[in-house]
């Protein structure tokens, strides 16, 4: 009887344990994230790059173009690893922006914007 209570109790720890496995497993693939432009500005060029590396990668618009209120959906790989991304757009007339360490793990969108009086852009994460 004892023997038979230690398996049961072994089986649980092991069902528990591959869920919380598998439950860490895909929060950890959940990198996606939907980009807003509210700049005023169409945006020509946009780049998600790891922040553990200095590659930006390649643009992920391609040939398109981001108008002023427009939005676009950002899909990873699956095999997509690490929590902290960075971001650069460049706008129509050239200029970038840049943003370093976004945690894309507890990120879903993220809203550019522009002050045109001081020349400011930010970005709005939610």
């Amino acid at each position: 009887m004892r023997h038979a209570l230690l398996n049961k109790s072994l089986i649980a720890l092991a069902i528990a344990g591959a869920s919380l496995l598998a439950a860490g497993s895909a929060l950890a693939e959940n990198l996606d994230f939907t980009m807003v432009n509210k700049t005023g500005y169409p945006i020509n060029e946009l780049y998600v790059s790891s922040a553990a590396t200095n590659d930006w990668e390649e643009d992920v618009l391609g040939r398109d173009q981001l108008g002023d209120g427009e939005r676009v959906d950002i899909q990873f790989d699956r095999g997509s690893r690490g929590c902290r991304w960075d971001l650069k757009v460049t706008y129509e007339d050239g200029e970038d922006a840049v943003w370093q360490a976004l945690d894309l793990c507890s990120i879903s969108k993220v809203t550019l914007r522009y002050d045109r009086n001081k020349g400011r852009t930010w970005a709005e994460t939610e």
